[in-house]
């Protein structure tokens, strides 16, 4: 299950922000893709439709929905990151890896003592977390051996 559009549109007009034609694009290629994309995929499918966007624009549209909750980032590594649409209810991490990018997400996840410990002896409130692993796939395993 997704984020609707009527979702989307109400998660940023309470923020300050509309739905854009521009935003609207970048969230369809995001949306339209079971892969994690990049800034530059991204950029690449909303040119098609939106010749003129500028590459800053989509940036600052991620950086929105990021901050929003409505699209899921990965770090893989360095600068380089990818984005999925996030699916409402749906905490997942992240394995990554480090030869050829690919990811796979996981949704075990119980890190209650972990959080209650940390929070106890930081006084941070913790406010949610973001797990990544990172190592060789099978098919980079398989295909140069250690």
């Amino acid at each position: 299950m997704q984020f609707t559009e009527k979702k989307i549109e109400s998660t940023l007009r309470r923020e300050g922000y509309k739905l854009t034609p521009q935003r609207r694009a970048v969230l369809n290629a995001i949306a339209d893709s079971h892969d994690h994309l990049t800034p530059a995929d991204i950029y690449d499918k909303v040119r098609q439709e939106h010749p003129g966007i500028g590459l800053v624009t989509v940036y600052r549209t991620l950086d929105i929905l990021d901050k929003l909750g409505l699209i899921c980032e990965v770090h893989s590594g360095g600068n380089c990151r990818s984005y999925l649409m996030r699916r409402p209810q749906e905490h997942h991490h992240h394995l990554i890896c480090s030869e050829c990018g690919a990811v796979a997400d996981f949704t075990e996840c119980d890190f209650s003592e972990l959080e209650h410990r940390l929070s106890r002896d930081t006084g941070f409130e913790i406010e949610g977390h973001l797990l990544e692993f990172s190592g060789r796939c099978h098919n980079c395993r398989k295909a140069t051996p250690s």
